[in-house]
């Protein structure tokens, strides 16, 4: 597949989001603009709070002045306002709102954004995004906020797998909130079949951009376009990148790098598609760790952490992996039952230091896990 537009868009990739198999990618090292595709990363560190019980979507949370003077797209909170986590979350899937991205942010890391940033920015790196930097929660233009369309792709790829409870919220279509109905961006929900999500976003200095993911055949594939010179665009390059990668995986072709456009800003040290797959695989098994806004995770009491030794569809194969951990480490696992009806296989009530030895351990063993509290 060459590039479908020339130089009409400036980064592509498709890869089989169950594997971190990247299958087509053009230029998808080098630095671009992300725009709202940032919100993924704030709506990832969202549902590790919900995740970790620090927030629930019932709650409500208070609009900041800074926040309702966000730059549009928005909502149009009012300072001193509130908003039910739920609402918030739809408001960024769905419009992509700035300022309901100010108010996570700042609810969410001590009514800072410049933190959350920072926050943001040290998550990325703990899940193997090299070259991205983040500036602010939603995206809005700074010369200094950075991503790629690996990195972007990675990104999405572990809110899938960290957080399949919440991935829904990015297959909304439509959303009523306040007596007013609003659209979500990507085209190709509803018109590209097995078509589940993503996120859209736009910037003059970005251009148009589209994280799309679509389910078929038995694989879940995920398209990344960044720096498209219009809607119409960005939908049919990702609608190629999407074709593309389910017709590689039937016919069995070989993965494709192309690399053709000079990015208008620095470029990131090149990185293969084995080396993505290796930032996968540990992307998949490196969940965060309950981040809360006022501490650093290694500020824990003793016995307020565990490690995850996998998540498995069948309670067979969870008491599978109970007995391997048990052989092989030692250590006494449990099954617990998760939001989405998977098995968890876990070791409770250890402390941080010895939740860190049993997952370092784990590793030298050949065991995927990671550490929560």
């Amino acid at each position: 597949m060459s590039a479908a537009f020339g130089a009409d868009y400036r980064a592509a990739l498709v890869a089989d989001m169950d594997t971190g198999r990247v299958l087509y990618q053009e230029n998808a090292n080098d630095a671009n603009y992300p725009a709202s595709l940032t919100k993924i990363m704030t709506l990832y560190l969202t549902f590790d709070a919900l995740a970790h019980g620090r927030l629930h979507l019932d709650d409500y949370l208070i609009v900041s002045q800074s926040a309702a003077s966000a730059s549009p797209v928005k909502l149009g909170l009012a300072a001193g306002s509130k908003i039910k986590v739920e609402d918030a979350i739809k408001a960024l899937t769905v419009l992509s709102a700035n300022d309901v991205a100010r108010v996570l942010a700042e609810n969410l890391k001590g009514g800072m954004e410049g933190s959350f940033a920072t926050l943001m920015t040290r998550v990325a790196n703990e899940i193997g995004l090299s070259g991205t930097n983040f500036e602010n929660s939603s995206g809005l233009p700074d010369d200094d906020h950075l991503s790629t369309a690996r990195d972007i792709a990675l990104l999405s790829m572990a809110v899938y797998q960290h957080f399949p409870q919440y991935w829904k919220y990015f297959g909304i279509k439509t959303w009523t909130y306040n007596g007013k109905t609003y659209t979500n961006g990507n085209r190709l929900l509803g018109t590209y079949p097995g078509c589940d999500g993503m996120k859209t976003g736009y910037t003059n200095k970005s251009r148009y951009s589209l994280v799309a993911t679509a389910a078929r055949d038995g694989h879940h594939l995920i398209a990344v376009v960044l720096g498209a010179e219009s809607k119409d665009i960005r939908a049919s390059v990702a609608t190629k990148m999407l074709n593309k990668g389910f017709d590689t995986l039937k016919n069995g072709s070989a993965p494709v790098v192309v690399n053709t456009y000079v990015a208008p800003v620095t470029a990131t040290s090149g990185a293969s598609a084995q080396t993505f797959a290796s930032a996968y695989n540990a992307a998949r098994t490196s969940a965060t760790s309950g981040y809360s806004p006022g501490a650093d995770v290694s500020n824990n009491a003793p016995g307020n952490a565990g490690v995850q030794f996998g998540a498995f569809s069948s309670r067979a194969a969870a008491q599978a992996q109970v007995n391997n951990v048990k052989n092989q480490l030692g250590v006494s696992a449990v099954i617990e039952t998760a939001p989405n009806g998977m098995f968890r296989v876990r070791a409770n009530n250890l402390s941080e230091s010895a939740a860190q030895n049993i997952r370092s351990r784990a590793g030298a063993a050949g065991i995927d896990s990671y550490v929560f509290h």
